[in-house]
């Protein structure tokens, strides 16, 4: 176990701390699975820090249940954020070519990534992830992997996610203090794509609506690469907080009865049925109606996929996306949200559970899981350099070694 090198990925929820140990297999080159561990996440709200300390406490926690169950230390992570924060736009950077010959190098990628990064954004926010869609080599457009080729004009299409600089460092801090250093940040949305979608999913056009306890993640792919990433601002918590407010009851009770008695389907619950929440808590002691229960829950979870609808439409993309919607997330579980998100988006609908990892997989074969097994998959793939996957201002002639393995991962 010694010489097989380790990769860690640790999701930083609003709701758990989740983090996953692995090797990569040889034959396979798959992540093989060794630890997990979980924790409350009790000191951030909305993807961001509110208490310093109990981030650290709840982070430690994470990684110690996981180093306990892999038998190996951890001392380096590839680390998810998520949060409202966060933020994306599309960009384009245009270079000549003036090497001899005017055959594309590295260098010429290293370049045109960099003039895609010049744009304005504010002094607040920081570059975490550009992504290249494509390039156009002259006239010729869709191109994956440019390098080899000749040409006077090279112009790539990215797209950018930027976080809030505070936020982002109040997280790299806690996890610092927690003793582990950080290998790489990566979007959770991102990272959750890699861990339930397919390359044909990728090629046809499919979104993936994460949804987890502060807020909900889009991510549309078409062509085999990224289209379109957005945060909707409503989650797991919101329902929670609706059914606290609806049935006047406590967070902590809203929530048990929301895991014990949920569901999307109104009309399946009989008008008369009761919930005794005295089996609950201690504080609320009356009975409430379980149908009242429901139609909260479904009108929350209405919105969400109304909010994702808009986002579909503003790229003209509503309806139109042949692999449909893959839903992840640990607030994805609810029965019945198929067919609410299948009636309200119009697509076909699935469950996306993390896939393309072998070990100990009844432990986390959950969407819930998406996130840290989307990390793990991350550093086992681009294991050499993450192409097209930086931080603004780091050498980017170090970052393409890993170029063919990327555009490997755009062929379906």
């Amino acid at each position: 176990m010694s010489k097989a090198r380790l990769f860690a990925g640790l999701d930083v929820g609003s709701a758990k701390i989740r983090t996953v140990v692995g090797t990569i297999d040889e034959k396979t080159q798959m992540p093989n699975v060794i630890g997990v561990g979980i924790a409350p996440s009790t000191g951030l709200r909305k993807g961001q820090v509110i208490d310093v300390e109990e981030t650290i406490n709840n982070i430690t926690a994470s990684l110690e249940d996981a180093e306990r169950m892999a038998g190996e230390p951890v001392h380096h992570v590839l680390l998810g954020i998520s949060g409202n924060h966060i933020e994306s736009f599309n960009s384009k950077g245009v270079i000549a070519i003036s090497n001899q010959g005017n055959e594309i190098t590295e260098d010429d990628i290293d370049r045109v990534l960099e003039a895609a990064q010049a744009v304005a954004i504010p002094n607040n926010r920081r570059i975490l992830r550009i992504i290249p869609k494509s390039f156009t080599v002259d006239e010729q457009k869709g191109i994956k992997y440019p390098v080899g080729m000749t040409g006077i004009r090279l112009e790539v299409e990215a797209h950018i996610v930027t976080g809030m600089i505070p936020a982002v460092r109040n997280i790299e801090k806690c996890v610092l203090q927690a003793g582990v250093d950080i290998q790489d940040i990566i979007p959770g949305a991102l990272a959750a794509c890699e861990a339930v979608l397919s390359k044909r999913q990728k090629e046809l056009g499919v979104v993936v609506v994460d949804i987890g306890s502060g807020g909900t993640s889009v991510s549309v792919f078409e062509e085999g690469t990224i289209l379109h990433t957005a945060i909707v601002p409503v989650g797991g918590e919101n329902v929670t907080n609706d059914i606290a407010i609806g049935l006047r009851t406590s967070v902590d009770t809203a929530e048990k009865i929301k895991i014990e008695y949920g569901s999307c389907i109104p009309d399946e619950v009989n008008d008369r049925e009761m919930i005794d929440l005295s089996s609950f808590s201690k504080i609320d002691m009356q009975k409430i109606s379980k149908k009242h229960l429901v139609e909260i829950i479904e009108a929350r979870y209405s919105e969400i996929f109304l909010l994702v609808k808009e986002e579909l439409a503003k790229i003209h993309r509503d309806g139109m996306l042949p692999a449909g919607v893959v839903l992840t997330g640990a607030a994805v579980k609810i029965p019945g949200i198929i067919d609410l998100a299948r009636e309200t988006l119009n697509l076909p609908v699935q469950i996306g559970f993390p896939q393309n990892f072998e070990g100990v997989v009844d432990k986390i074969e959950d969407p819930a899981y998406a996130t840290a097994i989307g990390l793990l998959i991350w550093g086992t793939r681009f294991e050499s350099r993450h192409f097209g996957f930086h931080f603004k201002g780091l050498n980017l002639r170090k970052t393409f070694s890993g170029l063919k393995n990327w555009a490997k991962q755009l062929i379906p």
